[in-house]
């Protein structure tokens, strides 16, 4: 089956075909570091890793950028507020950034460039486009003639009567600076500085980038003219990746990207997530629930990653539910290996649920699929544990159950669902004394007798997680060390 994605920009699901053969060039818009990572950056870099994992499973080299947009009125407010830099904002939170996403397994992008530390590339755009006509200076500012690039609104589908000014949200178009402009649709490229804020020097006068330009240079600088996969949430198809498209390739007279990919957006109980609301949900406040970091992945994998997500408590509790599945599936070979004599080489793969696994993943990365497949075999797994708890021993061949256990740990590592299989050897190697785990067990008992199973089946995991197997039978509980 041939790899095949949807195009934001054509409208249209198409056949997957890199510029370079064997190589993937990837560039994600990446989060403004004035505030703690939401639930909705959850999402966007969760999907985007996901699909960078899938890509390179199925072969490909990944060159993935990812910025910071370190230098922004939201930030600069910010530093206001607290009294302090904006360098000192935007280092506490690019910090925090890292602390939340790798605790959900996100891998780190191979570059993440910093807007003050490509000034230069941006200043070098911005010439160009002024000497093609596409850019005019004015007290300082420096606009995009958004009537002079024919292809505008190509992206978003938006014709120019139907566009607002402003529509950013980033700018107030009663501001003095927005009356200079030439067309109430035209954007800032430069802003001239203001008193007190962080300026660099320039042709057109002491001032900082506009949001838009930031990315278009860094892309230009670090990827070349025409990328891969351009990424990001659905709310940045227009205005700020409209503009990107406008200024590029009005440089360039190449496409910026050639496959335009946008994730879903999230929403909370059915409403937009926002702080006015109330229902703002950062990834820390999440995590501290607490939710296993690992159930918030998989919370995210379940919807197609173009499709509206809901978060709801009872959404969540259905994703813990599932991750626990899937992860004593993906437990089973440590915790019954040694007991089934697993070997080292035997790490044969189920072709038909390889196949199936690449069949969902080929048609637009559609991992609620591929999870589904997963959480078929994790629960057949599953099954086979509670046979060996409670018969010790299983019916069906040793090497099948290998099969089943490596393809399992193998195609959730494409999607990024772990364990951490270290928890689990330095467990199963502390030893428990003999009383500890007869004291334990009657623990189990009292709580079975008191009907608080929730309470007996922690025990018996943990006990499984330290190496301990028990087997229940009529005459009361056994164990043995795996």
């Amino acid at each position: 089956m041939t790899l095949t994605v949807y195009n934001t920009l054509t409208r249209h699901q198409e056949s997957f075909e890199s510029i370079e053969k064997g190589l993937v060039k990837m560039y994600c818009c990446g989060v403004t570091v004035y505030d703690y990572c939401h639930l909705g950056h959850a999402r966007s870099y969760i999907v985007w890793d996901t699909i960078r994992r899938y890509l390179q499973w199925r072969g490909y080299q990944i060159h993935y950028i990812q910025n910071f947009t370190d230098i922004d009125d939201n930030i600069l407010n910010r530093a206001k507020e607290q009294g302090t830099t904006m360098e000192a904002v935007a280092n506490r939170f690019i910090d925090a950034y890292f602390e939340d996403i790798r605790r959900l397994n996100v891998k780190d992008a191979d570059e993440y460039p910093r807007v003050t530390e490509n000034i230069p590339a941006i200043e070098d755009l911005i010439k160009i486009l002024e000497a093609k006509g596409y850019a005019y200076a004015v007290g300082g500012d420096v606009y995009y003639r958004v009537e002079r690039f024919p292809a505008y609104g190509k992206l978003s589908g938006r014709e120019l009567e139907q566009m607002q000014a402003g529509g950013s949200g980033r700018v107030d178009p009663e501001e003095p600076q927005e009356k200079k402009k030439e067309h109430p649709f035209d954007f800032a490229l430069w802003k001239a500085a203001k008193p007190g804020e962080p300026a660099w020097d320039s042709p057109w006068g002491k001032g900082r980038p506009g949001w838009h330009i930031e990315c278009s240079a860094m892309i230009r600088s670090r990827l070349g003219e025409t990328i891969d996969i351009h990424s990001g949430g659905g709310d940045l198809i227009f205005p700020h990746h409209e503009n990107e498209i406008a200024q590029s390739e009005a440089v360039m007279n190449k496409p910026l990207a050639r496959y335009w990919m946008h994730n879903g957006m999230v929403m909370v109980d059915g409403k937009k997530m926002s702080k006015s609301l109330g229902n703002f949900i950062t990834i820390r406040e999440l995590l501290a629930r607490p939710v296993e970091p690992m159930a918030v992945r998989y919370f995210v994998l379940q919807a197609h990653y173009r499709k509206p997500l809901d978060f709801t408590d009872e959404a969540i509790a259905t994703a813990v539910n599932s991750w626990k599945t899937l992860k004593e599936g993906l437990l089973f070979g440590y915790e019954y290996g040694k007991q089934l004599g697993f070997t080292n080489d035997g790490n044969q793969l189920d072709q038909e649920i390889i196949q199936r696994f690449k069949e969902s993943g080929d048609d637009d990365f559609n991992f609620s699929v591929s999870l589904a497949v997963l959480f078929e075999l994790a629960k057949n797994l599953q099954r086979e544990g509670h046979i060996l708890v409670h018969q010790g021993k299983s019916e069906m061949p040793t090497v099948e159950l290998q099969r089943q256990w490596h393809t399992l740990v193998t195609l959730a590592e494409v999607l990024g669902l772990e364990v951490n299989t270290a928890f689990v050897e330095t467990n199963s190697s502390s030893g428990l004394s003999d009383a500890e785990i007869e004291e334990l067990i009657q623990q189990r008992q009292q709580a079975r007798q008191g009907k608080n199973f929730a309470e007996a089946d922690r025990i018996r995991n943990d006990l499984l997680l330290a190496g301990i197997t028990l087997i229940d039978s009529r005459d009361g509980t056994r164990w043995h060390r795996s």
